[in-house]
Order: structure tokens, then C-alpha cells, then sequence
């Protein structure tokens, strides 16, 4: 073995690379500069492989994406080394030594070393392998290594376990990224319809025997010269998208993070508009492009499937109309250009998959006549009656409404029927919560819409089940579902904006005024509940009283409540939680009892919660008022914050230490399900919020909401609602003793505050920036001033703001921990005594800006 001289080849490769990067933003062709890429890596391995003067029975083949001859610019480098038979020592410590080699000239290598019949074998049982073995070529050895390794995995794998295994993982890839390709940081390769389904395509048709280029699949009949040529301009564009990220990252990057949007919309070219960043533009072009993949995967999945179906032939067809028939468990058409022909067909064919649950979709056929028909949606075609009522139709069928709503939008149908859609397809929202476009967004709330009227899923949300059941027009719901968001980007208030489309759609389509105005109303209203909920106090009746006069009736309540719970929880996985959940119900309970006459005067309401109160606690030995030491350090406001359980709790964990002089602390699991309650029972001392806040802050717990209460006899009695920042792993019953002693301490020990953390604030954060927002509101009747905070979310915030109020003696009442994603609109009540004057507010406000920016 020759000596290889390490820093020349590490050098060679680094020229290369940068000259090739060059010579790409010059002339852009993606194919151009993966083939010279791996050219040249080619190269270099040739030359090293020849130092090590291998014997002929072992051969250097690329695999994976090396092997198609696609090596992005800074992707691993995926080899097999392929031997006749087991190595001797020599050979051994080579292989070693090469691989070594190959990693300090700086290529990120990834290897196996097999026999023939080593890798036959694990292919039979990893599809992955089997899949990267497809892609392999001959770098360096014997021909007819690679030929005989070839031939052997065609005759030897189950090919049709081969094509159920592929398609069962791009299912379980999918799933991987929710099921859509409408994230807002989409990976470009493993993404629905990303770069990773067009491979999986040439993959089933290898393992159908069409072949394994695009040009066999034409040559078979299952795609078609534009359909080709379609589909290499899709890997021309996410080709260049994942090269120019790799150079922006100067890694191995196929994300779009947010971090690499901006610039590389800058590079393509993109600019700003009035409301529309050039980076949204961009993300638009991107996801009309994954979903032009994710249709003519779809289309050769079918037909792939079709192939390898069992079904008898006799039961392959059934005509079900004149013009639609069953194919297996498909959809196909009578002829099957209809669409094409006669537009007016289009929303019959999706009525009829609703009509026949059984029927999984289109055949490739009616989806590829559905692509092109897209285009006889026009003014004519919305304003025909016979649409109009098809249209409406579909809304009201009792099966797949939320289905076929997302596959009309997936074929391009929806957003040509109705304009205002198709101009939130692909739209991004950047309010820091919201992690799914616009359009994805809108169906992901039908869909939950969907999921309440249907049993099977009663158990996720049972008091939405059955208010969905009872509800007597749950298409209305589903236009405005349709329309709540419809109006996102266009400069002003989304919500007026959008009422105004729906009015216009309702009228159209013939829906009375009574109904028109309902969808109207919760279109306008969408997100007014969620607000009053979250924001404000549910146990002031004022609240309540000014809530209900904006729900008009029952029937308007209900329809916002539905609305409302499907829309939190369309915005992300992480928005929704078991305390919004209960917030939301409590909300709606209260205001149910105005509309059903049950409302009684406050006091009747508070005795009626003690006597509730008093029969549980007959069971722990408490059988008169005169026994529960709470009762006497509370006056009436404490009874109208706390519901009963909670009451309950207090009662009987200070039973026996009302009158301690050492601070006690209670925990348990939240009765919601989530996340733990807290309860401190202390004698006032100054920063006691902030020692709390910090506490928390620093065992990674996030406060949900804040209970702050003062007894009579001047002891603080608060309790927390808080839940972990990630997967707590630690087991609960561990923690709840870990935070009653330590907190205890903390508090009975009145060490002095902290300096808060130098948090990092998120990747989204960085680069949609919200403006720190401190508002006080005017002077109550009851000596309160409400202080509210608009912010964008990072570890220590509540510490902060809780820091600076305790510098200026500021006393607080109450917390309304407000988290929306990554954005907080937290509300505290504050004595107002130090906050007289408008200076001192001033001074305030202007240190909390410093604290929280």
C-alpha cells in the first residue's frame, strides 16, 4: 500500500467543492452538479482504493443516493464493500484502514462489508437495505460482482412483500411528519412530497417489474411523456432548494428551518410584498410543488397496488351509476375522461365516495382526469346552480365530509371553486403558534369538526360528541370552519374580512338569512371564546353577563364552543391542552345556565358550592362548618374563585397546619389530567410570586395559571397550575415530594431573588420577533389595576416580570397565564397602591420592555 498523503486529497476535495459551488451559482443545474460531485469523489476513491492493491475478489460498490449517482454537497458517502468470501486478517486491518482514511480526507462515510449472499440475506429482512442495494454501481472491482448482486436480489426477494413493505413505510414516514406536507419547517427530503416519494415511485416499479428509470415506467404504460416531463422539472426544483441549503447550512441540511428561508428566498430571487415576506412566496411555490409529488405518487402507488391486488376478477368491477363504476375498491369513471368532458361530474364523483364508504379514493385514471379538469372551475362553473347545490351536498353528507373537503383541495378542486381559498393554499402564518399553513390549518378544524360527530371518537372529547349530535346543522359549522381563517394575509382584520366572503358564499349558494347569519357571526366571533377563557376571570359575573349578551341564544354558543375546541386544536399539537380544554367547558357551562334560567344571585351560588363542599367532607370527619379551619380564615371571594374539588383539597391538606408559621406546601396530580397543582400556604413575605415563579423556572415547570388569594388572617393561599416543558421521566409521585420539601425551604428560608437565567429564545423567535407589548388598564372600583403583557415565550419570563414588580412593592392579586405556542399574553391584578401616578407606571412598563426584550 502506497502512503496516501492525507491533507493533499482533504484539500483536493475541499478546491473541488468549492469550485463546483461556484460554477452552480453561475449557471444553476442541479444534475449537472450531483453528477460532477460524485464524479469527483469517484475519482478520489479510485485513486485510494488503487493504493491498497485489493485482490480482485473484493469490489467497491456505491449504494443509496451515492449510488444513483446523486451526492449532494455535503451528504454521507454510502459504500459496500463486497467480498467472494470471509476476509483474512490482511484484508481485514485494510478495509479498517481505508475506512479511516476516508473519513480523515473528510468525507462522512458510511459502510457494510458482506458477501453476496450476506447481503441477500439481510435484504430479505430490512427493506431499507434491500432499497439501497437497488441504487448500487460499481466503483471499483469486478463487474459482475455487482451483476450477480443485482440479479440475485431481484429472484431471491418476495417482490410482492418487497412493494407492501415500501408502501407501508412511506405510510409510517408520512406519519412521521403529521401527515402533511404543510409544515412550516418541511423536510424537503422525508416530507409528503418531498424528494424521498419520488424515489419511492422508481422503488415500487422496480418492485413491480416496470424497471427502475422513468423511462420504463412511459415504456409500461403507468406514466405518460408530460407526465415525465413533469416530473423532472419537480426534481430539478427540490434538487436545487436541497443543494442551496446544503451551502447555506455549509452541512448536511434538508429542512426548511426558518433560520435558511429568508436567504435562500433571496437568492431565488424573491422580494418582499405589502403583505407577503418573499420567504412566505417562496414556501407557497415549495408546497404547490409537494403537492404536485404527492399526486403522481399517489397515482403509481394505485396502479402498483391495482397490480398486486387478489381480488377476484369478477368482483373487480361494479357500475354503481351511469357514469361511475367500482374498480376493486376504487372510484373510475364512465368515460374516463367525464370530468374532462362534462365538469359538471366533479363534485358527483366525490359525492359518490361519500355515498360508498368502502371506496378508498380515485382510480390513478380519474385522478389524473380530475388534475387536468381542475381548469373548467371558472366563473361559469361556480355560478351554476347544479354545482352550487352538489356543492352543498357534500357539507351535509353524514360520512367523509372532512375527507373529501381535503381531497378536493389535494387535487386543486377547492381552491379553484372557491377564489379565496386558493389564495391561502401553501400560506404560511407566522404568529408563532400556528404551525401549519392556512389551508392546512382550515381542514385540520374540519376535520376535528368531523371527528366530534362521529362515535368512534367520543372518547377524546365527550361533552363535544354529544353537543355535536344535538346540534341540528352541522354543515353550517362546516362553512365556517371553511371561512374562519379564509382571510389571513390580506392586510386587515381576518376576521371581518372573512365574514364578508362568507356572506357572499351563503347568499350563492342559497342558504337562508337566519342560517347566513350565523355563519357570519361565528366567523366573525372564531376567536372571541377562546379569549374571554383564557384572558379574563370566570368567576367575576360581570364577565359572564358581558359573555352571554355576545352569544345571543343556546344555539349560538354551542356553535362558537365547537368551533372554538376545533380551532385550538387545528393550531398545534402543543397548543391544545387539558387546561384550555377545561377553561373553554367551564366558560360554556356558565353561560349555558343564563340561557336555561338557572342563574342565581351569588350568594345562593356560594352556599349552594359550601354545602357540596361540606357532604365530602363529612367522610373525612369534618361534619360541621365550625370543624374545617379554612372556613374561618375566607371570606366570600375565596368561595366564588375556587370551584368544590378544589375547595375540598385546600380544606382538608391545611386542616391541620392553619395556624403554622413556617410556610406549607401541597402538590398532587391536576385533577385535569395534566400537569400538577401546587398549593402554598404562607405567611406574606415580600417576592414571594417571584420565589415561587423562580422555583418552578428552575425545574423546567411552565405555569399554566395562577391563583393568588390573601386570607384574613394576611396568609398568602395560592395555587399553581404547572406542567413540564418536555417528557417529565421521572415518576410524578418522585416529583410531588421533591417540590413539597424543596419549595418549602426555598420559601421558609426567604434566600434573596436570584438573577434571572440568560435564556435562549426559540429558532422562531429569532426570526418573527414579537414586540414586547405592557399595558395598564384604568383604576377599579375595588382598588385593582390590571397589568397585561404581550411577549414571545422563553424559559424565565413570569420570574422576570414577577423581579421587577417586587422592586417597585407592587403587590399581585392575580395571574392569567396566558401561552399561545411561543407567544404569551399573560394578565395580573395588581394593588393598585404604588401605581397611582402615571410615572411610576411609566417606569415600570419601560423596565419590564428591558427585562422581557
Amino acid at each position: 500500500m502506497m502512503n496516501i498523503e492525507i491533507k493533499e486529497v482533504r484539500s483536493f476535495l475541499l478546491a473541488q467543492r468549492e469550485s463546483l459551488k461556484e460554477q452552480y451559482y453561475l449557471k444553476p443545474d442541479p444534475n449537472l452538479l450531483l453528477k460532477n460531485w460524485t464524479g469527483v469523489v469517484d475519482k478520489a476513491l479510485n485513486n485510494i482504493w488503487q493504493t491498497f492493491d485489493f485482490s480482485p475478489e473484493i469490489s467497491l460498490i456505491a449504494v443509496g443516493g451515492y449510488g444513483r449517482a446523486e451526492l449532494f454537497p455535503f451528504s454521507d458517502i454510502d459504500l459496500l464493500i463486497l467480498i467472494e468470501k470471509q476476509l483474512c486478517d490482511d484484508n481485514s486491518k485494510k478495509i479498517e484502514s481505508l475506512i479511516s482514511l476516508l473519513w480523515d480526507i473528510g468525507l462522512e462515510v458510511g459502510h457494510s462489508v458482506r458477501t453476496i449472499e450476506e447481503c441477500l440475506e439481510v435484504a430479505q429482512q430490512d427493506i431499507t437495505i434491500a432499497t439501497t442495494l437497488i441504487d448500487s454501481r460499481i466503483i471499483c472491482g469486478e463487474t459482475k460482482h455487482l451483476t450477480e448482486l443485482k440479479n440475485g436480489l431481484f429472484n431471491t426477494l418476495d417482490l410482492n412483500q418487497f412493494v407492501i413493505g415500501k408502501i407501508k413505510e412511506q405510510k409510517e414516514r408520512h406519519h412521521k411528519h403529521n401527515d402533511t406536507a404543510f409544515n412550516l419547517e418541511p423536510h424537503i427530503k422525508e416530507s409528503p412530497g418531498g424528494i424521498r416519494d419520488l424515489h419511492s415511485i422508481i422503488w415500487l416499479s422496480w418492485g413491480a417489474g416496470y424497471g427502475n428509470t422513468w423511462n420504463d415506467l412511459v415504456n409500461a404504460g403507468i406514466l405518460f411523456e408530460p407526465e415525465i416531463r413533469k416530473i423532472k422539472t419537480l426534481i430539478k426544483y427540490l434538487a436545487n432548494l436541497r443543494i442551496r441549503l446544503h451551502y447555506l447550512a455549509k452541512r448536511r441540511e434538508d429542512r426548511l428551518l426558518f433560520d435558511f428561508q429568508s436567504p435562500l428566498a433571496k437568492e431565488l430571487g424573491f422580494k418582499d410584498q405589502d403583505n407577503h415576506r418573499a420567504s412566505e412566496m417562496m414556501m407557497q411555490q415549495y408546497y404547490q410543488t409537494a403537492k404536485e409529488v404527492l399526486l403522481i405518487n399517489t397515482i403509481i402507488m394505485e396502479q402498483v397496488k391495482a397490480q398486486f391486488s387478489s381480488t377476484k376478477e369478477s368482483d373487480k368491477q361494479q357500475l354503481l351509476t351511469e357514469h361511475f363504476v367500482r374498480q376493486d375498491d376504487l372510484l373510475g369513471t364512465i368515460p374516463e375522461n367525464l370530468f374532462s368532458q362534462h365538469p359538471e361530474y366533479i363534485f358527483e364523483g366525490f359525492l359518490m365516495l361519500q355515498r360508498y364508504p368502502k371506496l378508498r379514493g380515485f382510480t390513478p385514471s380519474a385522478i389524473r382526469n380530475l388534475w387536468r379538469a381542475q381548469k373548467s372551475i371558472n366563473k361559469e362553473f361556480r355560478d351554476d346552480p347544479h354545482n352550487q347545490h352538489l356543492f352543498m351536498e357534500i357539507l351535509r353528507q353524514p360520512l367523509r365530509t372532512a375527507e373529501v373537503l381535503k381531497r378536493m383541495n389535494y387535487y386543486g378542486i377547492l381552491g379553484r371553486y372557491i377564489p379565496s381559498f386558493g389564495k391561502i393554499e401553501g400560506q404560511m402564518q407566522h404568529d408563532l403558534f400556528h404551525v401549519y399553513t392556512v389551508d392546512e390549518h382550515i381542514l385540520r378544524v374540519l376535520t376535528n369538526l368531523r371527528r366530534f360527530a362521529v362515535p368512534q371518537y367520543d372518547h377524546e372529547f365527550p361533552f363535544c360528541s354529544v353537543l355535536m349530535r344535538q346540534f341540528d346543522r352541522v354543515d353550517l359549522l362546516y362553512v365556517a370552519a371553511l371561512f374562519h381563517d379564509i382571510a389571513k394575509g390580506r392586510g386587515g382584520d381576518h376576521s371581518t374580512l372573512g365574514k364578508e366572503d362568507a356572506q357572499v358564499f351563503c347568499t350563492i349558494h342559497g342558504l337562508s338569512k337566519y342560517d347566513t347569519d350565523l355563519v357570519c357571526w361565528l366567523v366573525e366571533n372564531h376567536l372571541y371564546m377562546s379569549s374571554v377563557a383564557q384572558k379574563q376571570d370566570l368567576s367575576d359575573p360581570e364577565v359572564i353577563e358581558k359573555f352571554v349578551q355576545r352569544m345571543l341564544d343556546k344555539r349560538h354558543l354551542t356553535a362558537l364552543y365547537l368551533l372554538t375546541v376545533a380551532d385550538v386544536r387545528g393550531t398545534s399539537p402543543k397548543v391544545w391542552n387539558a387546561w384550555k380544554a377545561k377553561l373553554l367547558e367551564d366558560l360554556y357551562r356558565l353561560t349555558e345556565r343564563y340561557f336555561s334560567g338557572h342563574q342565581t344571585d351569588i350568594d345562593t351560588e356560594i352556599e349552594k358550592k359550601k354545602e357540596k363542599v361540606q357532604r365530602t367532607l363529612r367522610h373525612y370527619g369534618l361534619s360541621s362548618p365550625q370543624q374545617i379551619k379554612l372556613w374561618q380564615i375566607v371570606d366570600q371571594f375565596y368561595f366564588q374563585r375556587y370551584d368544590e374539588k378544589e375547595i375540598t383539597w385546600h380544606a382538608r391538606a391545611l386542616q391541620g397546619v392553619i395556624d403554622s408559621v413556617k410556610p406549607v406546601v401541597k402538590a398532587r396530580l391536576s385533577p385535569l389530567g395534566e400537569g400538577i397543582q401546587v398549593l402554598i400556604y404562607s405567611p406574606d413575605q415580600a417576592g414571594l410570586f417571584a420565589r415561587i415563579c423562580g422555583y418552578f423556572e428552575k425545574i423546567s415547570y411552565t405555569i399554566q395559571e395562577a391563583k393568588i388569594h390573601t386570607a384574613l388572617n394576611g396568609y398568602a393561599l395560592d395555587t399553581f397550575q404547572i406542567v413540564h416543558r418536555s417528557e417529565e421521566s421521572d415518576h410524578y409521585r418522585n416529583i410531588i415530594k421533591r417540590i413539597e420539601e424543596e419549595l418549602q425551604q426555598r420559601l421558609e428560608q426567604q434566600i434573596p431573588l436570584e438573577a434571572p437565567l440568560n435564556s435562549r429564545i426559540s429558532r422562531h423567535l429569532q426570526h418573527f420577533p414579537i414586540q414586547v407589548m405592557v399595558h395598564f388598564g384604568e383604576r377599579e372600583r375595588n382598588q385593582d389595576r390590571s397589568l397585561t403583557i404581550v411577549a414571545g415565550d422563553r424559559p424565565g419570563l413570569l420570574y422576570k416580570i414577577a423581579r421587577v414588580l417586587v422592586q417597585h412593592h407592587i403587590n399581585l392579586k392575580s395571574a392569567r397565564i396566558n401561552t399561545l405556542g411561543e407567544r404569551v399574553e399573560d394578565i395580573f391584578i395588581l394593588d393598585d397602591k404604588g401605581l397611582e401616578k402615571q410615572d411610576s407606571r411609566e417606569v415600570i412598563k419601560t423596565e419590564l420592555i428591558e427585562a422581557l426584550t
